[in-house]
This record gives structure tokens, C-alpha cells and sequence, in this order.
């Protein structure tokens, strides 16, 4: 067999290519010869770690998948779950973390039209949005661009594509100064007999090209997001996708009108590593071969190399397996939404992966070698010391207790996102019950009267990495009492699993804590994992980001009606908390950023208690009883109140007075598993008792009423004041106010 090969295979080419001399020789022994250029190109793409996943495969193995709910598990596109009466959600969170650094605009506004193609591409509509963002610290000479950059590439596609951004994050830390993170989500509806999948079946069908032309934009993309920065990183600017969100919603309709026509055996978005990446996933979870005619794929560029068109990331493209006789039919609609639509190959019972370019065969290839036979590591990793124990009576208490609470309430990782997600369309389909800013963004289940969907994504950083393990299950056990906290039962979650580099036993280790910890709390929590991404090498020159293994989970509200919002009190409600007393400031926001330390443990995280509460207040909320809800998380009970305050625009009356624990640990600690509930006066007691006779651990608070928080003996803050501080941080930070005041 003689492959066309113009370019001397040499050891810095196979470098470049993210290859490590032994798997080259693993190429050379699977294929028994050199590699063409191409082929080097096809293996470095399928072999890197954004695509084959060869340090993580291991350890996500060990989560749990399943569930009664769960049609459809990692693997696909994204994960399916059934939401009764026929109907189902797709979703799934994917990182754009390298591309958004090099290029923010380009890179997050692309990363959300990936997303999008994953749910739609199984037959979904999108019908949510949410996106996770991680930058350095605010001073920081990038971070103001990065921010501005980013959030107009996420709105500047969401908005125009017209799906609805309902929630979300926004971190600052230092450790993210030389690689930020973007982590994008999206959830569509479906019926659940109506699922597409990308396994190619039938020998010698058409395999077709939809969607937008072919360029040299993203070449290469895959790899370089699978490994480290350094100085040369603006030369990594031409491996930046475009998007253009208008072709995505023409391609989005044509797609869903084409799945209509009973056309589509097979369809798999084209998204990292391009025609690469999709075809021989179709081919090889179909045991079927593939052959491609690149003479055939629609080009916007002349002069294109088979290498180029097989690493290219352009946007909006599409490839699927199609029943023959209905080839006019699916042309039609394609021409008819102005996209392409090409037969660009065949589906082949030889196992093998062909590649033709002008007449010559560039690629001959074993086809399920190239994703069966990738290197998988069990690579050596160490856990982390455990840190002492950090008793309250150890930590300083402010010396003013208002003034530390303000401070708080208007930095930089606390403050409101306002100015993130008004520049979002939020309220886009119409369906849009509950905005950012809350604990879970609530779309409604449109054609159905009263179901709804819940949605939210978190992780504390800080806690993965003081103690991966516990960590991990904080991240799970937010996302699910953030969900709860709207009256919603959480069914499913995607995972996105941020980390530096792998090859360091020490971050390696930070990544199976923080699985090992996930997977415990999914299982306690019945809340399985159904999709995901992994996202290494988030390093540059050598220091690694916080680990950041970010959970989006997804909940249902039989009768939206009924749900808790955490501003929707009313005065002379009653004021209760679900759970213990706050005790450990370990690892906590007001440790750092008000005394300057990140001494201390992560919180532990007591599943059993997580669930006994969070069903407590679920049961609460459907029965009528809640007014509003709000979970404790970063800055513990204070800070919570204080959200509830500014959200509600109501004061609070707060005594503390009967807690046994030192009131800063009191107001400030981070112990898990808890809410603030408000409930009406005449069912307050009822609650309680409730409470008591489930072995639910509460507090009466106080109520609501008047015009400033006021927690006895401690703090009395207007209302007004607090909401000013919230509120004006991020509009000084980017206008520049907030920095030239520091200074």
C-alpha cells in the first residue's frame, strides 16, 4: 500500500504533534509503517488528551452513570434524561479554556456554539444556557480585557443564536492570571423516542457534509488545548475557531427539519478535531469502516491541504450517515436554509479509515485503533497533606462585624454578576421563569402547563484544593442544593474537570480526589453523572490553575407554581435555618479575604445529612410552606442573609443569641448542608415541628420586615447599603474606577 507523503516524518514534527516518542512507536507498531503527514495529523487529533481522554479514562470509569431516569450516558454528544410525559432533556458542559485565552472573544463565543451543536445534533432544541468562568486576579494587567472579551463572545453568540443564558459563575484568582477558564453549558428539549445518535450503520451508505464551508481556522486546535502555555502562545492565535451564530441557528433548524424526514441514520457535530474526530467516532462505534473524498468537502480557502481539512475546527459543519433514497428530500432542506449540503464519502465493512485526496490516498488507517488503541495511562499521583483542623476560637473575629460583612458583600468574587448577565439575553423563547442571580435559573417546559426546568453549575476551588476528596463532594452537594433550593428535584449532572498538568503526580492526584469525591456524592445523592468533558494542562510556564472540577446539574419542577425564589418573602415571614450552626471557617471566604489567610481544612460534606435537609426543604417548598429559599454556601449564614436582603429589597431581625458557637464562625463559617428558609407566621411552627420529627436540624432566625439587615448585638445595615455595595464593584472594575481606587 503506498500513502501519499510529501513531508519528512521527523522527531520535532512528532513533538509539535503532541506526540511523546513512545506513542509514536505505538503508531508505528498498530500500522506497521511510517505515517503520512496526514495520518500524523489524524493520530495526533485522536490521540491527544481533549479527545481520547488518556490520564482521565481510568478514574471516570468509577463514576456512577446510570439511573432511572437516564436514557442516554457519556459517550453521545451530551446526556439524555427522561422528564416524563414523553419529553426529555439533553444537556452537557464542555470547556473552550486555551481558544478564549489566545483569542476571549473568538474563543468563548465559539465554545457556546460547540455546546449548542452537542444538544442539537441529538435531535434537542436548546432551550437553556449557562456558562462558568474563571479569570485571574482583578488587578491584573489582562484580566479586564478577558472579561470584556469573554462575556461579549458568550452573549454575542447565545443572544444571536437565541437560546436564553438563565445562570452561571464568575471567579477571579491569581492562579487563573495565564489561563482562564471557560466552561460552557447548554440544555435542550426532546421526545424521548426521538434521540439521534452518531454509530454509523449500513454498509455502503452516503456519509454527508452539512452545514458551513470548510477553512483554515482551528487547525489544530485539539492539541494545543491539550498542552501547557508558555511565551509562544500568541503564535497559537491561528488555532482559534470562528463562529457565526446565524449559520448555527440555519443549520440548527435544517438539522431538526432533516430528523423529521426519517433521512438520518447517524449524525455527529464536527467539533474538536473536526472531520477528523467526527467520522471515525461515527465508523468506529458502528464496527464500520469510512472512506472520505476530501474532493468533496465544500472549501472557503483555495489550495488546501488534506491536512488542513482533515484538523480544521470551522464552525457549524456537521456529518451524518444518510439513508440513500432520501438524498433529494434532505438537499432540499439544506439548500433551503442557504447551508451545504455534500456527500463527501461511505460507510465501508473494513475497518479501515480512508482518506482520498485529489485522486491519491492520503490515509489508510485501522479505524477503531485510532480510539480503541489510545494510550490510556494510569499515571502516579499523590494525595495531598491534610491540613490541620482550624478551630473558630483560632480565628480572629472582625473587629467590625458590619464593616466585614459589606466588604464581602461588594468584592470581587462576591459581588453581583449583574453586569455579566444583563449583557446576556435572558428572557429569549419566552420561557424564562427564574434569571441569574438566584440559586438556579428555572425555564418552563414550553406546551406542557406547569412542568419546568431548574439549572445550575458550581465548584469551590479552594476546597478542591485543600482536600480534593471533599472538595469534589462539595461541588456535587452545591449544585444539588442549589437546585433543591427552587423546589426542584435534581436528576442529572455533566461534569467539566479543570486541572493542570496530569504528568505531576501531585495535580494527578488532585484529579482522582476530586473524582473519587464526586462519585461518592452522586451516589448518595441519586444524582448520576451523564455527560462531561475533561480539560488538562491548564498550566503556563509551570503553574497550574485551582483545580476546577465544575458540576452542572439540571432538576425538575413538576408545577413551577410552587417554587421558592431567594427574594420572594414577605413581611413578617418567619426566618429559619435547615441545619447546624456555622462552625468551621477553614478555607473560607471570610478567612481570605478578610484576615488574608488560606490556612484550614475544606469543609467535610455529611451526604446523609445533604440528603435528609435538602428533602426536608424540597417537601417544604411543594407543600406551600416556603416563601423563600436561599442555600448556604461561600461567606456561610451572613452572607446568605445578606443575599436574601438585597434580592427581596426587605430587611431582617436577626438574633443569634441561643447558638453555642463563637458568632464569627456563627455568621461566617461554611459548613455544608444548610438554607435560609422564610416561611408565613401562621406555619412557622408547623415547620419546626415537621423539622424536629424528621431529625432535621434548624434555627428560628427571626423575621422579615423593615428596611435594614439587623443581626442583634453584631450589625445593623441598611438594606440600601448593602445592596450599593453589591451592586458596584463590577461596573467600577470594568470601567476602571474600582483600580485606579485601589491604587
Amino acid at each position: 500500500m503506498t500513502i501519499s507523503n510529501s513531508i519528512q516524518i521527523t522527531p520535532q514534527l512528532i513533538a509539535a504533534h503532541g506526540l511523546k516518542p513512545d506513542e509514536y512507536q505505538r503508531i508505528l507498531d498498530l500500522i506497521g509503517r511510517e505515517p503520512s503527514f496526514t495520518e500524523l495529523g489524524i493520530f495526533s487529533a485522536m490521540w491527544n488528551e481533549h479527545c481520547s481522554y488518556k490520564s482521565s479514562k481510568k478514574w471516570l470509569r468509577t463514576l456512577p452513570t446510570k439511573g432511572p431516569r437516564v436514557i442516554q450516558g457519556p459517550g453521545e454528544n451530551a446526556g439524555v434524561v427522561d422528564i416524563d410525559d414523553g419529553d426529555c432533556v439533553v444537556f452537557k458542559m464542555e470547556s473552550h479554556n486555551h481558544p478564549s485565552y489566545i483569542e476571549p472573544y473568538q474563543g468563548a463565543a465559539t465554545g457556546v456554539g460547540g455546546i449548542l451543536r452537542d444538544v442539537f445534533t441529538m435531535g434537542a432544541r436548546p432551550i437553556a444556557a449557562m456558562n462558568a468562568l474563571r479569570f485571574g486576579e482583578p488587578d491584573h494587567p489582562k484580566t479586564r480585557h478577558l472579561v470584556s472579551g469573554v462575556v461579549s463572545g458568550v452573549g454575542g453568540y447565545g443572544n444571536s443564536f437565541g437560546v436564553p443564558t438563565v445562570g452561571g459563575e464568575v471567579e477571579f484568582d491569581a492562579r487563573y492570571n495565564g489561563n482562564i477558564l471557560v466552561n460552557a453549558f447548554a440544555a435542550g428539549l426532546a421526545k424521548s423516542n426521538a434521540i439521534f445518535l452518531s454509530e454509523a450503520k449500513g454498509v455502503g451508505l452516503p456519509v454527508v457534509y452539512l452545514g458551513a464551508k470548510t477553512g483554515r481556522d482551528g487547525v489544530g486546535g485539539a492539541t494545543m488545548a491539550s498542552a501547557e502555555f508558555d511565551e509562544s502562545i500568541e503564535e497559537k492565535r491561528p488555532t482559534v475557531q470562528v463562529g457565526d451564530p446565524f449559520t448555527e441557528k440555519c443549520l440548527l433548524e435544517a438539522c431538526l427539519e432533516l430528523m423529521q424526514t426519517g433521512a438520518v441514520i447517524a449524525i455527529q457535530d464536527m467539533g474538536a478535531a473536526g472531520l477528523t474526530c467526527s467520522a471515525v467516532e461515527m465508523g468506529a462505534k458502528g464496527d464500520l469502516g469510512i472512506e472520505l473524498d476530501l474532493d468533496k468537502v465544500p472549501v472557503r480557502e483555495e489550495q488546501m491541504t488534506a491536512y488542513e481539512m482533515m484538523l480544521s475546527e470551522s464552525q457549524e459543519r456537521m456529518l451524518m450517515v444518510l439513508q440513500p433514497e432520501k438524498e433529494a428530500v434532505a438537499k432540499a432542506i439544506f439548500v433551503k436554509w442557504g447551508l451545504d449540503f455534500a456527500i463527501v464519502g461511505k460507510t465501508t465493512d473494513d475497518l479501515r479509515f480512508r482518506v482520498i485526496h485529489q485522486g491519491e490516498e492520503v490515509a489508510n488507517l485501522p479505524i477503531k485503533d485510532l480510539g480503541d488503541q489510545a494510550p490510556e495511562y494510569d499515571r502516579p499521583w499523590r494525595e495531598a497533606d491534610k491540613r490541620a483542623a482550624l478551630p473558630a476560637d483560632l480565628v480572629a473575629a472582625p473587629e467590625d462585624y458590619g464593616q466585614a460583612l459589606l466588604s464581602l458583600v461588594g468584592s470581587a468574587n462576591q459581588s453581583s454578576r449583574r453586569w455579566v448577565y444583563e449583557q446576556y439575553d435572558t428572557l429569549i423563547q419566552g420561557n424564562s421563569l427564574q434569571l441569574p442571580g438566584g440559586d438556579a435559573g428555572v425555564v418552563r417546559v414550553e406546551g406542557h402547563p406547569t412542568k419546568a426546568l431548574a439549572f445550575s453549575s458550581d465548584v469551590t476551588p479552594r476546597y478542591v484544593e485543600a482536600d480534593p476528596f471533599e472538595g469534589g463532594k462539595q461541588a456535587v452537594a452545591e449544585c444539588w442544593r442549589n437546585i433543591t433550593a427552587t423546589g426542584a428535584e435534581p436528576l442529572a449532572a455533566t461534569d467539566n474537570l479543570n486541572f493542570g498538568n496530569p504528568e505531576k503526580p501531585e495535580i494527578m492526584g488532585q484529579l482522582v480526589g476530586a473524582i473519587k469525591g464526586i462519585g461518592e456524592a452522586c451516589r448518595a445523592l441519586d444524582f448520576p453523572i451523564v455527560s462531561g468533558n475533561v480539560s488538562l494542562y491548564n498550566e503556563t510556564n509551570g503553574v497550574g490553575i485551582l483545580p476546577t472540577p465544575t458540576i452542572a446539574g439540571v432538576g425538575l419542577l413538576p408545577d413551577w407554581k410552587a417554587m421558592a425564589r431567594i427574594g420572594s418573602a414577605s413581611e413578617g415571614d418567619h426566618v429559619l435555618m435547615i441545619g447546624v450552626d456555622g462552625s468551621h471557617l477553614g478555607s473560607s471566604i471570610y478567612l481570605r479575604d478578610i484576615l488574608g489567610s488560606t490556612d484550614g481544612p475544606a469543609p467535610e460534606v455529611d451526604l446523609f445529612a445533604e440528603r435528609r435537609n435538602g428533602d426536608f426543604v424540597r417537601s417544604a417548598i411543594r407543600n406551600g410552606q416556603v416563601t423563600a429559599c436561599h442555600d448556604i454556601s461561600s461567606g456561610g449564614l451572613a452572607l446568605a442573609l445578606a443575599e436574601m436582603a438585597i434580592a427581596s429589597r426587605k430587611g431582617l431581625r436577626i438574633d443569634l443569641t441561643e447558638s453555642k458557637t463563637q458568632p464569627h464562625a456563627a455568621l461566617f463559617g461554611e459548613d455544608q448542608a444548610r438554607y435560609v428558609i422564610a416561611v408565613p407566621a401562621d406555619v412557622a411552627d408547623f415547620v419546626c415541628i415537621n423539622a424536629a420529627s424528621a431529625g432535621v436540624p434548624f434555627r428560628r432566625l427571626g423575621t422579615i420586615g423593615g428596611d435594614a439587615l439587623v443581626i442583634d448585638g453584631l450589625l445593623s445595615l441598611p438594606v440600601e447599603q448593602l445592596r450599593d455595595a453589591h451592586e458596584s464593584w463590577f461596573p467600577a472594575f470594568m470601567d476602571g474606577s474600582a483600580l485606579a481606587a485601589a491604587e
